[in-house]
């Protein structure tokens, strides 16, 4: 599958985004070109290609992931989504082409010894198509002893590979707090207990959860991003709802996480006589980057000479390869996306758009990672 043909799928891609666990477009088109391509294709909550070349009985996991995010884009690109408030804003649309791009050259060349696995999963974005296909036996029937993804990374120059040892990704948590107290007239408020005050003491504390419970350079977010309450205008509201998202690079810290907001919101409750409830839902669990495939990711990427950095600070947004990376040795790795316009916009914004220029050099890496992993013996 030459640039060109590589270009266009990426943008029919875009033109044409599902949201998570309803992808059907998108699958159905991965199934398709991979058969024609000569893979065995297993469909069902994602899509595995299976490609095999020599005799080797080593196998190795390629992951892409194919949803997109409920966005409105307002890019001026003539291939544009065409899907009302659905839109690649994740370049999960390139992730997808790469992959492809990869399987079409290594069933041209079949220039590796074994199995190289191909998975395509759904839902990213929510932290759940990994542990779905994984609960569903895809390592299981299709066992690999390595497993790897790449992510674009807007910012960083076009091609430049970034990973790391150990931690790469922080946990997502989501946390909501339901304030009960009691409503009434906004002239009276010493009749009542107003949530909002109390709420916004809340607000407050949980600030002091990093740097004075959690060290400062423990790399943990705590953030509130929804404060909503059911007063009027001149009516003190009775109930309050926070919500928001806690971020962390340890188990243990997203553990304290959880148990210091418990404490501090009981805490505050009681200090105002009102009664509080807390629920803390990790989403996205650390991804951790083991020795082995990282130093391939390294080699592979030296070899096809791209500019590397092989001890990047982790990322403090999260990655559901992080199943994957738990369950099999993997390394999730960051390819520069470019810094001018759109290509450099930051993930997740409307106006962001996947670089087509790495298109081929994805291609590259991967093969080479390939060929690094299950090399042709002489």
């Amino acid at each position: 599958m030459d640039t060109q043909s590589l270009t266009q799928l990426r943008q029919d891609l875009h033109r044409n985004p599902e949201l998570g666990f309803q992808e059907k477009q998108t699958k159905a088109r991965v199934a398709s070109i991979l058969r024609d391509l000569g893979l065995e294709v297993h469909e069902s909550i994602g899509v595995v290609g299976i490609l095999r070349a020599g005799s080797g009985n080593r196998a190795i996991g390629l992951r892409a992931d194919m949803d997109a995010l409920p966005i409105q884009e307002t890019g001026t690109q003539p291939y544009v989504s065409q899907t009302p408030g659905v839109m690649h804003a994740c370049g999960h649309d390139g992730h997808t082409a790469m992959l492809i791009g990869a399987a079409a050259h290594l069933a041209e060349t079949q220039d590796f010894d074994g199995s190289v696995v191909f998975i395509f999963q759904p839902n990213e974005e929510h932290g759940l198509g990994a542990q779905a296909m994984i609960d569903e036996g895809v390592l299981s029937r299709f066992p690999v002893e390595e497993v790897y993804a790449i992510h674009n990374l807007p910012g960083a120059p076009v091609g430049q590979v970034s990973t790391c040892k150990g931690l790469i990704c922080s946990s997502e948590s989501l946390f909501e707090i339901t304030l009960k107290g009691q409503g009434g007239h906004a002239s009276m408020p010493q009749a009542g207990r107003d949530v909002i005050t109390i709420g916004a003491d809340v607000v407050q504390a949980l600030q002091t959860i990093v740097a004075r419970r959690l060290a400062p350079g423990s790399g943990a977010v705590v953030s509130i991003t929804e404060f909503v309450a059911d007063g009027q205008r001149n009516v003190l509201p009775g109930k309050a709802v926070l919500k928001g998202d806690a971020r962390a690079r340890r188990p243990e810290d997203r553990d304290a996480i959880e148990q210091f907001m418990r404490q501090i919101v009981s805490g505050i409750a009681s200090a105002h006589g009102i009664s509080a409830e807390v629920t803390f839902s990790t989403e996205f669990i650390e991804t951790i980057n083991a020795d082995a495939p990282t130093d391939a990711v390294v080699r592979a990427a030296n070899s096809v000479g791209l500019e590397t950095i092989p001890d990047r600070p982790p990322m403090s947004f999260s990655e559901d390869f992080a199943h994957f990376a738990a369950a099999i040795p993997g390394c999730f790795m960051l390819l520069g996306n470019g810094t001018d316009g759109p290509n450099g916009q930051p993930l997740h914004s409307n106006n962001y758009d996947f670089n087509d220029a790495l298109l081929p050099i994805g291609v590259s890496l991967w093969s080479a990672l390939v060929r690094d992993r299950l090399a042709k013996v002489p």
